[in-house]
């Protein structure tokens, strides 16, 4: 997946200040709704019951966290660099900084999945991981993530 096709450049928090999980969440869906035309209530509310669910924290610093909206026609997400790394509850027990938001359509079981896979891959790049938490500027963070890749299906 092309993940430019997902991520607009002012979908990018490069110094996320969040103190926690949950306002990590708040700033984010605020973002979200602003790009989305969802409500930031909607979009915080269904986050938390998929992290009620599960930790969406993959490990080493990393999580996407998800949730499926009837009123959304295509896939969004947002990405976060967190200024101080949170707690989030992650298999490994890390905190978390990099947060990767993903927004996808009830009615997209295929791509919700393909765009979690891209993702996965995408953040499991060590390297790519360290040039993000380097960086404190949005655009250079969209141009890391928005890449071409081999990978890219």
């Amino acid at each position: 997946m092309d993940i430019s096709s997902i991520l607009p450049i002012e979908a990018i928090l490069p110094q996320l200040p969040a103190r926690d999980k949950k306002q990590a969440l708040k700033m984010m869906a605020a973002r979200a709704a602003e790009i989305t035309g969802l409500s930031e209530r909607e979009i915080f509310s269904t986050l938390i019951e998929r992290e009620q669910i599960g930790c969406t924290g993959m490990g080493a610093g990393v999580c996407i966290p998800h949730g499926r909206f009837e009123k959304l026609k295509k896939l969004y997400s947002v990405f976060a660099h967190i200024e101080k790394p949170i707690e989030f509850g992650a298999a490994d027990g890390k905190p978390v900084d990099l947060i990767f938001l993903l927004l996808s359509p009830s009615s997209e079981n295929t791509d919700h999945i393909k765009a979690i896979a891209s993702i996965s891959r995408l953040l499991r790049d060590k390297e790519l991981c360290k040039n993000l938490r380097k960086t404190t500027d949005a655009a250079t963070i969209h141009a890391l993530l928005t890449a071409p890749r081999g990978d890219d299906a």
